[in-house]
């Protein structure tokens, strides 16, 4: 058996696409499709990771290889396959896709209800071709989603250190660590995922979005780290000898203004702080001019966090910021364990009503951050809304009785934004731009037209 080429789109596409060019009308000479955010959890979307489809797989070159390889599979899979379109597409093409993408810029912040991204054919002959790629560009809702998701966050945790820390604009990117990839479904999720999260955040775990960063986005450290112990670097020392793994991590890492975190919680969390790290270790972590991160990793979230704040206090004091809240001495608490958006909130509030400061904590977020969205997070959906048949245009859209709120749109659409409002417009001629138009030409017959670097990015919201 030939191996299946691994980098071959025409396959990455669902089964039934593959009859869709026998069943539009026979005179179709054009077809637009849309994405958009329906509604969902959050009122807007940023919008990520588009560019990253683009470049990997979109820009790929379609060779006759491909074509057969898809031919046989899926003949044999039960459904038709236009070859001689595919053909012609590798050959009198160069095999680049004859597709125009427009979209609005990434992490841009788009109230939901409006068009995203337009797909639209550029030769006459292929217009089924903008639904058979429906599959992949339809991915790019995990990326937009985290990135929402935690742009959101983002505000909650922002909003807390406006009122109670000194300096908050410093202090944010920092507060919302991503623990995510070893929750994820894949290295790729990790990977787009997690650069997501980087567009709100300095702070990640997730290699793959470094790789990514530097590979897709033109950043060369898209986050940071630091030294951390787990479960195993201190257990690894007996029960007997807990006392000594922490005294060693503190050799290893304590130095002058350097951060450390050390999961606490092995055996008994309360005991750790109140006799290890507030008695035997307290004056080596003092003189070491570095903080220590304690992290509590069971337990009920905002029950835990506070009772180690409280006791971090009792062993190494505090001061007293410009707004009146304590702020530890030395010594700070991350906490990773059953965090989402919900138990930030409430760890918030927990040790703010005891009157200390969110610069005392910060957060881990692993699988709620990557892997606990999905598209009806956000409400996702890739729609045709445009065509000419017979040399006419045609409105396209679907409006189901049996559920209204999944009226599509019709037209020709565009975002423009006007007196600091987007609006969807939508148009009857298939035009290069149009008035106010925020949307962007990124893509054209196989060539990636728009490269955004993640500081760029970044900066929109």
């Amino acid at each position: 058996m030939t191996p299946i080429n691994d980098n071959n789109i025409i396959l990455d596409t669902d089964s039934y696409k593959s009859s869709h060019f026998m069943q539009y009308p026979p005179t179709m000479t054009r077809m637009m499709s849309y994405l958009e955010s329906r509604g969902g959890t959050y009122p807007a979307t940023r919008f990520f990771g588009l560019q990253y489809v683009l470049k990997k797989y979109l820009t790929t070159q379609v060779t006759l290889e491909m074509v057969e390889e898809a031919s046989t599979i899926l003949s044999a899979h039960g459904e038709p396959f236009p070859l001689e379109a595919w053909r012609i597409i590798a050959t009198e093409l160069g095999g680049k896709l004859p597709l125009e993408i427009r979209a609005v810029p990434e992490g841009t912040l788009i109230p939901n209800h409006n068009v995203l991204l337009t797909c639209t054919n550029t030769d006459e002959r292929f217009p089924w071709l903008v639904s058979w790629f429906e599959t992949m560009l339809m991915r790019v809702w995990y990326p937009t989603t985290v990135a929402t998701q935690s742009y959101f966050i983002r505000g909650i945790i922002e909003k807390a250190l406006e009122e109670s820390a000194d300096d908050p604009k410093n202090e944010i990117a920092f507060k919302l660590h991503d623990f995510g990839s070893r929750g994820v479904s894949s290295r790729e999720s990790a990977g787009i995922g997690g650069l997501a999260h980087l567009l709100n955040f300095m702070g990640t775990d997730t290699l793959e979005a470094i790789r990514l960063a530097r590979n897709y986005y033109g950043a060369d450290i898209a986050g940071f780290s630091i030294p951390a112990a787990e479960h195993s670097t201190v257990t690894s020392w007996g029960k007997e000898n807990e006392l000594e793994a922490y005294r060693h991590t503190v050799k290893m890492f304590a130095k002058p203004g350097a951060l450390f975190a050390v999961v606490s919680d092995s055996y008994d969390l309360k005991h750790a702080i109140n006799e290890f790290w507030g008695v035997a270790l307290r004056e080596q972590v003092i003189a070491s001019g570095a903080t220590l991160v304690v992290r509590p990793d069971s337990g009920d979230p905002p029950a835990v966090v506070r009772m180690a704040v409280k006791a971090l206090d009792a062993k190494f004091g505090h001061t007293i910021n410009s707004k009146g809240f304590k702020v530890l001495n030395h010594v700070r608490v991350i906490q990773g364990d059953g965090i989402n958006e919900d138990s930030i909130k409430e760890i918030l509030a927990a040790i703010m009503n005891d009157g200390y400061s969110a610069t005392n904590v910060g957060f881990g977020m692993g699988g709620a951050l990557l892997q606990k969205v999905d598209r009806d997070t956000q409400r996702f959906a890739y729609k045709a809304s445009a065509g000419i048949v017979d040399g006419k245009y045609r409105p396209i859209y679907k409006d189901p009785v049996t559920d209204p709120r999944k009226r599509s749109k019709d037209g020709i659409l565009d975002l423009v934004l006007e007196k600091g409002k987007y609006q969807t417009m939508q148009y009857t001629d298939f035009a290069s731009s149009y008035p106010n138009s925020i949307m962007r030409t990124v893509y054209k017959n196989g060539e990636l037209l728009v490269e955004d670097n993640l500081e760029t990015i970044r900066s929109r919201a």
